[in-house]
């Protein structure tokens, strides 16, 4: 009977969030120490301490009610975010965490290419090569215990192939190049304003550039089914796999490829198709892994 109502007040003093945040968006889950949700997914804006300051990335954080009203009785912060795989920027997100829920017993930040690691794994031990695809992309490879990486990433203007950034950049250039077919044109410029004064203030004078290329993707997916659009995807996505995945080239012959990201989730037919031509493995994909890490740390922590 103690023991009962030990473990009791222990699950209901835990509340713990577990974090996943690209630079567009950054979704919040609290749960107790059993895994029951303890209010709705949060949606906060992104929070990337590569491009935010920290007076930006408290501000965005304080933009919810719901986390400001429960900041003290939060005990465990788990985040996985885009622009966390350098030291500088993941020191700076973790002062302003550790600032904000200042009675947690334990805060961990960690790159957004371990929350794909533990959301697409088929068990804790599997080795994979796992790939994000979302606003930013980036690869590693997970022995089973430890991430490794090849390549140092170094930001949306130089890398980020096959993401929505980099595919917004594409359609854009396709658009003013006038490699787009003509019927493609005319439903692009319907529905984005492409004038040339407005696209140049969002990318160099508005926050988050990468963030606004993304918003275009969602063109390119929604005419997949045209040659001009499904090339388009294909070839971004055999830039990203010969500069990343092929990193890893001596690890494909015994593992999979796990993606994901709203990005890979949507070209899955496309990646399967270059895989085939580059010859990997194809494994898991998934849209948000956010609730794959839920299971993950009320795992750990039982």
């Amino acid at each position: 009977m103690l023991v009962f109502r030990a473990f009791f007040i222990k699950s209901i003093l835990y509340m713990i969030l577990v974090v996943d945040s690209g630079s567009t968006k950054c979704d919040w889950i609290a749960v107790d120490s059993k895994g029951n949700q303890l209010f709705d997914k949060i949606r906060t804006e992104g929070l990337n301490p590569a491009i935010l300051s920290e007076e930006e990335l408290a501000e965005r954080i304080g933009e919810s009610s719901v986390l400001t009203e429960n900041k003290e009785k939060v005990t465990h912060v788990y985040f996985y975010g885009a622009g966390c795989g350098t030291e500088i920027p993941k020191k700076s997100l973790d002062g302003v965490l550790h600032s904000i829920f200042s009675k947690a017993i334990e805060i961990v930040v960690e790159e957004d290419t371990l929350a794909a690691v533990y959301s697409t794994i088929n068990n804790e031990t599997e080795a994979a090569v796992v790939c994000i695809m979302g606003t930013g992309s980036n690869c590693s490879y997970f022995d089973g215990s430890k991430l490794h990486q090849r390549v140092l990433s170094l930001g949306y203007t130089l890398m980020d192939d096959a993401s929505g950034n980099y595919y917004g950049k594409e359609l854009i250039k396709g658009y003013y190049f006038k490699h787009m077919p003509e019927s493609l044109r005319e439903l692009f410029s319907k529905e984005y304003n492409l004038e040339a004064d407005v696209i140049k203030h969002n990318l160099y004078k508005e926050e988050n550039p990468n963030a606004y290329l993304a918003t275009f993707a969602k063109f390119m997916f929604a005419h997949k089914e045209n040659p001009y659009m499904r090339e388009l995807i294909k070839e971004g996505v055999r830039v990203f796999s010969k500069n990343m995945i092929l990193q890893f080239k001596e690890e494909l012959k015994n593992i999979p490829v796990h993606f994901a990201g709203s990005v890979a989730y949507f070209a899955q037919e496309e990646i399967k198709e270059v895989a085939q031509e580059l010859g990997y493995k194809v494994g898991n994909f998934t849209r948000r892994p956010i609730e794959g890490l839920v299971t993950y740390h009320i795992n750990k922590l039982k």
